[in-house]
């Protein structure tokens, strides 16, 4: 297993070199980045910026694992809108953010969003699983060509309507079956579920290419009361061997002791 962190703690650096050669000081493996923290629309990243990045990592070290938070920022994007022409934006934004991911090196992006994600009232939920399905199987062949992988996020019933539980989220998965769509799954998401972490982690090991570590209390993994233990060995049973990445919404602690203190809990309770 490889540790990551995700780039919205840093994003008052202002300065990706330093927050890459920062995360790699430290320990981590790789990096996570939010595109919002460098435009508002992923398109207006310019070639420089993304040349760049590739070369701090290369020259740091450190992987770029992917992209996350894709939806946020941009105006006008929305996985299950009812109206077309949002769709048609959205499936080319989509494809907007897979070549981003690719120029920079990424194998993931992490499709949370849950705002841009709901289902409208005035639509059915198997409405809003057919545009969702039909976004994404769009994007499948650029994916596959840019070797990137999308992660629908199961999110819980309070952040958002759609793929609120494992069974759904693996349902859009198996609806578009193809390598290059599958599971992430996140330690706060999952804190509302009737079966335990662990037990979530093996009943859908097959599909699960991602993790994010954080704690119910939205702070980082070791900042509250959910014990990593069990979940690592969820994953070593299955086999996984991808990143665990660090993912914070409560940044008040400030980006060094959130990403020094995460690593340091993740290694103890992983036995790294």
């Amino acid at each position: 297993m490889k540790f990551g962190i995700c780039s919205e703690i840093f994003k008052e650096w202002n300065d990706m070199e330093r927050t890459i050669n920062y995360a790699k000081e430290i320990g981590y493996d790789g990096l996570e980045i939010a595109p919002f923290t460098l435009s508002q629309y992923v398109y207006d990243i310019p070639a420089s910026t993304r040349s760049d990045i590739v070369r701090y990592a290369e020259k740091a070290a450190l992987d770029i694992v992917g992209i996350h938070w894709v939806f946020v920022g941009p105006e006008g994007v929305h996985l299950t809108h009812p109206d077309a022409e949002v769709r048609a934006f959205t499936q080319k934004y989509m494809l907007d953010l897979v070549n981003f991911c690719g120029d920079v090196g990424g194998k993931v992006i992490i499709f949370g969003s849950p705002k841009q994600r709901n289902v409208d009232r005035d639509l059915t939920y198997n409405q809003a699983f057919g545009y969702a399905r039909e976004i994404f199987e769009a994007a499948m062949p650029v994916c596959e060509k840019r070797d990137v992988t999308i992660c629908m996020e199961q999110l819980n019933h309070w952040e958002t309507n759609f793929c609120h539980t494992p069974e759904q989220t693996v349902e859009l998965i198996e609806a578009v079956n193809h390598p290059n769509f599958q599971l992430l799954l996140d330690t706060k998401a999952m804190n509302f579920l009737e079966e335990d972490r662990a037990t979530v982690i093996r009943k859908y090991g097959k599909y699960l290419r991602h993790y994010h570590a954080n704690d119910a209390n939205f702070k980082g993994p070791g900042w509250g009361d959910v014990d990593f233990v069990p979940i690592f060995q969820a994953l070593r049973d299955i086999g996984y061997d991808k990143y665990v990445s660090v993912e914070v919404f409560d940044f008040d602690d400030g980006p060094e002791a959130i990403a020094t203190k995460s690593l340091a809990y993740l290694k103890q309770a992983s036995g790294a």
